[in-house]
């Protein structure tokens, strides 16, 4: 097997990374200790023993286990893009340990790896009650695992940010930092890792199994369940355990396995010999890089989010080369659903309806005295509170939905929504950047910032992912690379802790607390102004699913039409993603909604998935606002608890 990897050039590149990672390393020590000598050598020496050699021990270590667990994975489930971070077992950990930080402190101090260990578990639990009954579907399981994660992420970000600077100090570790102060934790991940090379060794052979079909599989006398089951543990086990240490290393169990095969391991057994050894260089790599860009100060971005970065380009780098044929698609075009004939009554109702939930959020509400009608002066002094971020929730909401509806036709694809495909999170580098070019940047130049990212973004992925036309797959899991490779940026900025960062973790989980009539006043506008030129294009989006021969044949101007869209759901994207931040799922639930209701036409069901957006989002608000009071949920957490649970019931119908 050595001799067969060794002839192929990539080898070449591995030996080179641990060459790289090594000569990092040992740059640290010569500048602990100068060829002059002097004082300070006890001290270098303490640092040496304490600091350094722990964190090279702690990088080659923990990448070992992610390859491992990586490995693990992708042969239990068969697929090729599954590993901890894809799944969102990672996460699912981290917001077990962020919770337990706030309400349980004493588990935190006896047992970390437990908890850690529990919201990993919780994690598989759902995806296998998703995806058992249909053979462990690669694509929904990725979409799933995806879905699970960002709202996990929200939910810890919700946490932190409710709690100010005393969790601040958490997001920076759970971003991945390798900063050591002993061997201890050096310690933990060897033992972890000893037993589970031994444990995923004896099952070698049982696995190897699983390339095969499952009714194959049982004829040779396999309990598939229980293997399946036991390789499951052992995975999420190293997984957990690295986060529980570290914090979350993003998408090294992708990158350490792939590379193993690109380098020529054919059997498993290949396989996990050699993504541990690939997994650890690539990590200690990394983390002399990050070391090395700080320059002996304070780390600019944890090792953890430099990782992530790689993420993104990866998957998209493994989106061609992806085998989903014989998979069932789970964005095949939804069943057709009856058409209103006569839809003004209830676009009336629909209409009544949102208005009486804007009356409702504005009237009803609690106080100190339990719930009150607000009437006379009582109402003169919330509307100034109330009516801001009522408005522009519902701005926020009509444009989301429209947005949604849009990247729907377009794309063909039933599951298609700015959340799922990653493009809001795109808002979120752009705001970023704004945030840190300009000192006090408008509201404004934030959205332009936003919109210009959301671009980039969206172009970005109809361009790499969509090049071959109607796989809605790939489209799907080259938002899910957008989405983290966007996501991946907004954490490495976010962790300066500065008040930048509290602005963005604030964006992050979608608060209108602090909205002011000037935010809303410029969402209402924008929504008016793009939202009035969309029927001029109702057309465009009932001929674009029909497919781009028909398009043609009709004489649609196909490129200018997909950039023009391009362009106004961007737009729409970035200005409520502003107000909500990115993870809310109106784009998702809306559009579908209205078709559900049977506003079939493109312009129907536009008017309707845009009424129906403006009252989720202005119920959803009125909720966060009241359902734990005195203490208020940010909209956007609010809104995805509701969007996430249905995206993945749509997953389980493969609708």
């Amino acid at each position: 097997m050595v001799r067969a990897m060794t002839e192929r050039p990539s080898v070449l590149a591995w030996l080179l990374t641990a060459a790289v990672a090594m000569g990092l390393c040992w740059y640290q020590v010569l500048n602990l200790f100068p060829l002059s000598g002097g004082q300070g050598f006890d001290l270098n020496r303490i640092l040496l023993l304490n600091s350094v050699l722990p964190r090279a021990a702690v990088a080659l270590l923990s990448g070992a286990a992610l390859g491992l667990s990586g490995a693990l994975l992708q042969q239990v489930l068969r697929n090729p893009i599954a590993d901890p971070s894809t799944l969102g077992i990672s996460a699912g950990a981290q917001f077990a340990m962020t919770a337990a930080t706030l309400f349980a402190p004493a588990l935190m101090d006896t047992a970390r790896e437990t908890v850690a260990l529990f919201g990993g578990l919780a994690v598989v639990a759902i995806l296998l009650s998703l995806t058992w009954k249909r053979g462990l579907e690669p694509i929904t399981l990725v979409l799933a695992g995806m879905v699970v994660s960002l709202i996990a992420m929200a939910l810890s970000a919700a946490l932190i940010l409710a709690n100010g600077e005393y969790m601040m100090s958490l997001l920076i570790w759970g971003s991945g930092s390798l900063t050591q102060q002993g061997w201890d934790h050096a310690q933990t991940i060897a033992l972890t890792l000893s037993i589970s090379v031994i444990a995923a060794f004896l099952l070698i052979r049982p696995l190897e199994i699983l390339s095969l079909d499952d009714a194959s599989a049982r004829s040779l006398g396999v309990s598939l369940l229980s293997l399946r089951l036991l390789a499951l543990a052992v995975a999420v086990w190293l997984a957990t355990t690295i986060t529980a240490e570290v914090g979350v290393i993003g998408f090294i169990g992708l990158a350490a396995p792939t590379f193993a095969r690109l380098c020529g391991a054919r059997s498993q057994k290949d396989t996990f010999v050699a993504a541990p050894l690939i997994g650890a260089p690539i990590l200690w790599l990394t983390d002399g890089l990050v070391q090395l860009a700080a320059g002996g100060s304070a780390e600019i971005v944890p090792t953890g989010a430099a990782t992530a970065l790689l993420g993104g380009p990866l998957l998209l780098y493994l989106l061609p080369r992806l085998r989903l044929a014989g998979q069932a698609s789970v964005s095949m075009p939804p069943s057709p659903a009856r058409r209103i004939a006569r839809p003004h009554l209830p676009f009336l109702a629909i209409l009544l309806l949102v208005m009486g939930m804007i009356v409702l959020a504005l009237l009803i509400g609690r106080g100190p005295d339990g719930w009150s009608v607000a009437t006379g002066q009582l109402l003169d002094d919330l509307f100034p509170f109330r009516a801001p971020r009522i408005a522009a929730a519902a701005a926020a909401g009509a444009m989301l939905a429209a947005a949604g509806m849009i990247l729907q036709r377009m794309t063909n694809n039933p599951l298609a929504s700015p959340e799922v495909l990653g493009v809001s999170a795109g808002a979120g580098v752009g705001l970023a950047a704004v945030l840190f070019t300009f000192p006090a940047p408008t509201m404004g130049t934030r959205l332009i910032g936003a919109t210009v990212g959301v671009l980039i973004a969206l172009i970005a992925l109809l361009s790499v992912a969509g090049r071959q036309e109607r796989n809605s797959e790939r489209l799907l899991l080259g938002g899910l690379a957008t989405g983290a490779l966007c996501s991946a940026l907004v954490n490495a900025a976010m962790i300066t802790g500065d008040a930048r960062a509290f602005q963005l973790l604030a964006w992050i989980s979608g608060s209108t607390n602090q909205v002011t009539w000037t935010e809303a006043s410029v969402a209402g506008a924008v929504a008016l102004v793009l939202l009035g030129l969309l029927p001029l294009m109702t057309r465009w989006l009932e001929i674009l699913p029909l497919g781009a021969d028909q398009t043609r044949a009709v004489g649609l101007p196909l490129q200018i039409s997909w950039m023009t869209l391009t362009l106004f759901a961007a737009g729409l994207t970035a200005a409520a993603s502003i107000i909500v931040g990115p993870l809310s799922f109106v784009g998702l639930v809306a559009p579908h909604m209205a078709r559900l209701l049977g506003f079939g036409r493109a312009h129907h069901q536009l008017l309707a998935a845009i009424l129906i957006g403006t009252g989720l989002m202005t119920g959803a608000d009125w909720l966060s606002r009241i359902v734990s009071f005195p203490y208020q949920l940010p909209l956007g957490l609010f809104a995805s608890l509701i969007g996430g649970p249905y995206l993945i019931w749509l997953l389980r119908r493969n609708r």
